[in-house]
This record gives C-alpha cells, structure tokens and sequence, in this order.
C-alpha cells in the first residue's frame, strides 16, 4: 500500500490531499495524517521517528512505497509517479539535484501556517472519501 503523510492541520497539506485524490485516477494513493493514532503508528514501524514529539521537527509529507520511506521533494516526486493527468510530469523535478529541491521545499514547509492557515485539529474526510484514509 502506497500511503500519503501529511499534516492534518496544516491548510496547504489538506488542500494538497484533495488534489491528490482528484489526480489519483487508479486509487494507488491512501491517506493519514501524521498525527494522527495510525499516522504515528506507520511512522514508528517505518522507523522515520521514534517519539511522537519528533513529529514536528520533521516538517515533511512523508510517503511510504513498497517499504521504502521517502520525504520533502523525494515524495512529492514518487507521489506524482502514480498520478494521472499534468501532474504526473512533476517527477521531472528529479532533473534537478535534492538540495537544490529541497531548499524550496523547506522555505515553503517553513512558511506553510503563515501562508495558508493552521487548523486547531485535523479535518475529518467526507463520507466518499473515507476509503482513502487510514
């Protein structure tokens, strides 16, 4: 199962979900958010933290593929891999070296609650959509 971790207060990540789901036409993609019970459970078996309280210091969407753990610019490129439509030549960015992706990425992870809003918790899916989350 190829699994999506974000943070579900974050207004930029939700946002980002919503577009996900609408360009993962072949249901590959499923959900959690990082603070959530089944979130922190995946990332504990995936070793990426061993203590909740670590979980904000990492600042990442974090994906887990085939047991593999992926996170900043790595995971948005393995994400877009399974998309369809425009979104899937995102893994072009591979052209261009981590640190330089990362760098972006980390600018925008640092300014995301600035920019676009903080929830007090994490949103609850529609009916339609629960399938897609764990």
């Amino acid at each position: 199962m190829n699994i999506v971790l974000f943070d579900g207060v974050c207004n930029l990540c939700n946002s980002t979900v919503l577009f996900l789901i609408k360009h993962d036409r072949n249901n590959n993609l499923h959900f959690a958010a990082q603070q959530s019970d089944a979130g922190i459970q995946l990332l504990k078996e995936s070793n990426f933290i061993v203590s909740p309280n670590l979980l904000s210091e990492k600042k990442s969407v974090i994906f887990l593929k085939e047991g593999l753990v992926f996170y900043k610019s790595d995971a948005i490129i393995e994400i877009s891999k399974l998309l369809t439509g425009w979104p899937r030549y995102i893994k072009y960015v591979v052209v261009f070296p981590r640190w330089f992706r990362d760098f972006f990425y980390d600018v925008v992870a640092k300014y995301r609650y600035t920019l676009f809003g903080k929830r007090n918790e994490c949103s609850i899916p529609s009916e339609p959509l629960k399938h897609k989350f764990i």
